[in-house]
């Protein structure tokens, strides 16, 4: 037989390249060739990189994808102290998600002698979301964060750098939000000294609770309110100084009133109450800047929980705040999820010594025949409350904690205050694992964000992260349980929950596309809850107008001009060689 012709010859050895897994196309900055890759043998090692170490795996192998070929080579690499600071140059934004991905590449993943790749479809979903923050600091895309290059596909077997965060839920605590109720502030200080001071020494309770749960504290959402009562000082008799913000308004009635909305929507039964966008006219009177703050940052984590700790009372409130009939002051308003709602209130209320205290004459005494819990709108009714807004308007629960009759607590009873509500705020954040959690993918593996996932019987629904995860607070029972989203079949699951479960059953959801032909597709959309309530495009991700001069975070950052450095070149100056020239865009 004869020998194929140069031509042929050329095509063979192509293709012979093409197939083999070592090299990509793509070179690094240097013209280097990347490896090693999957199909290649591999010996693992300890994971010891400190900015690496809350990756989903134990171990990885040198040399990394990147060529590094020891620890050393990675932590003293312009790549790494990029990941390193990279919290910071985001102003928080995209992040431990791109921290874990660019972790993937300079750490990957090892497991039997063989390195998994991190997945395509999961770093082309964080460059999507994440690029308009390196835009805002005139920082190009990380060349090691090229989808194409670095990435596997599903088919490939690819692993996912953000499976930890899809498991773990997220939780937030707010103090002060009137700046004269002040023990809040102080109890949320107390706990961070305590998560830590107990992690470290080994505790069970607080490493499991701090290995599975994501916990941001707020101390103090209202300083400026809290500077003009500090400056009275405890025990002074005007009960209302300090309340307010610099700007002289109650942030607890300076959210969107959304539950006057749900009220209308309430009546026709084929609209569902949830997920709520903010009425353009809201923009047009004063909104703090704290409320703008909170706001933004509930749309950039995806909370499950919450409670708002105040003062000047003994109790537990949950929404809803507003009364389903505006001219009553007092009427008991409940939410879709009441029994969901009691069961938070209670797991707070239940263990709290004082308010247990069956005293009639104590502080919140009134509350004793209710266990000291009480229907938000039953007690008193007011609008443009956070608890209302976290519930409307997102997948959030929040519930608002009354510490005490005192407002302004002297020092001295700090302690006693802390032991009386230690439990209580463990209790509360631990009912985060509640219910069900799981993830709603598509048949090729791939997330599906933004999917409805509803509840037989409860009329409010909570959508899926970008990484398509999701978390449902439930009360024990059986319950039916429908994933849907545009585009594809619904999947319907009953699922039952043990009355002494304390930790979230797993219920993902694989969603088949439906056919592509025009008729079936807006057939799809209909039935699936799409149209008329999407968002328009260009619209926050809960599609309400963003207010006047808005500005994504790092925007008021000023990008360089002319041949000059951006200003945060001075974070690789340290660097003698390897400067990341290629993060500047020109």
């Amino acid at each position: 037989m004869r020998p194929p012709p140069p031509p042929l010859l050329l095509l063979a050895a192509l293709a012979a390249a093409a197939a083999r897994p070592g090299c990509p196309l793509a070179r690094g900055p240097a013209g280097e060739c990347h490896g090693p890759w999957a199909a290649h043998s591999a010996t693992c090692v300890d994971m010891q990189l400190r900015t690496c170490s809350d990756v989903a795996y134990n171990q990885t192998t040198f040399p990394t994808l990147l060529e590094h070929r020891s620890r050393e080579a990675v932590e003293s690499s312009s790549e790494y102290i990029l990941l390193s600071v990279l919290h910071h140059l985001l102003e928080g934004q995209c992040n431990p998600d791109l921290r874990l991905l660019g972790c993937a590449v300079l750490a990957p993943r090892c497991e039997g002698g063989r390195v998994r790749r991190p997945c395509r479809h999961v770093c082309e979903g964080l460059r999507t979301a994440c690029r308009p923050a390196f835009d805002a600091i005139d920082m190009a895309w990380p060349y090691f964060l090229d989808c194409g290059r670095y990435f596997a596909s599903v088919e490939e077997g690819c692993h996912d750098p953000l499976e930890k965060l899809r498991v773990e839920p997220e939780v937030k605590l707010i103090g002060n939000i009137h700046g004269n109720e002040v023990a809040g502030r102080e109890m949320l200080i107390y706990l961070a000294q305590y998560l830590c001071s107990e992690y470290l020494l080994g505790s069970p309770r607080i490493q499991r609770l701090l290995n599975t749960t994501r916990i941001h504290l707020l101390p103090s959402m209202n300083p400026d309110g809290y500077e003009v009562a500090a400056a009275e000082g405890a025990g002074y008799n005007r009960w209302t100084s300090g309340r307010q913000n610099a700007q002289n308004l109650d942030l607890n009635r300076n959210f969107p009133d959304l539950t006057s909305e749900y009220y209308r929507l309430a009546e026709s039964r084929s609209v569902r109450g949830d997920h709520i966008p903010i009425p353009q006219h809201y923009w047009w009177g004063k909104v703090a800047p704290e409320t703008k703050a909170i706001m933004k940052w509930m749309r950039t984590t995806p909370f499950v929980l919450s409670a708002s700790l105040h003062g000047g009372d003994l109790v537990v409130s949950y929404p809803f705040d507003f009364s389903k009939h505006p001219q009553e002051e007092k009427m008991f308003s409940p939410t879709p999820d009441e029994k969901m709602f009691k069961l938070l209130a209670r797991a707070y209320a239940d263990v709290h010594p004082m308010m247990m205290d069956r005293s009639e004459n104590r502080c919140g005494g009134n509350f004793l025949k209710r266990g000291s819990i009480i229907n938000g709108a039953d007690w008193y009714s007011f609008t443009g409350g956070m608890s209302d807004f976290n519930y409307l308007h997102s997948n959030c629960f929040e519930i608002t904690v009354e510490l005490g009759c005192v407002k302004f607590p002297p020092e001295e009873a700090l302690y006693t205050i802390w032991q009386h509500n230690k439990e209580p705020l463990l209790n509360f954040v631990e009912m985060v694992h509640r219910g069900i959690k799981g993830v709603v993918m598509d048949k090729f593996g791939k997330p599906v964000k933004n999917a409805r996932i509803l509840v037989k019987g409860i009329r409010h629904d909570i959508t899926t992260a970008p990484d398509g995860d999701y978390w449902r607070l439930l009360p024990s029972g059986s319950h039916i349980v429908i994933a849907q989203a545009p585009g594809y079949s619904k999947v319907i699951k009953k699922v039952t929950i043990p009355a002494r479960m304390k930790r979230a059953g797993r219920v993902d959801f694989i969603l088949q596309p439906l056919g592509t032909g025009p008729k079936k597709l807006l057939l799809g959309l209909r039935r699936n809850g799409s149209g008329p309530r999407d968002p328009p495009g260009g619209a926050s991700p809960y599609g309400e107008p963003e207010e006047p001069g808005w500005e994504p975070l790092g925007g008021q950052r000023q990008p360089s001009a002319g041949g000059s450095k951006p200003w945060w070149w001075s974070y690789f100056t340290s660097l003698s060689q390897h400067k990341p020239r290629w993060l500047l865009k020109y």
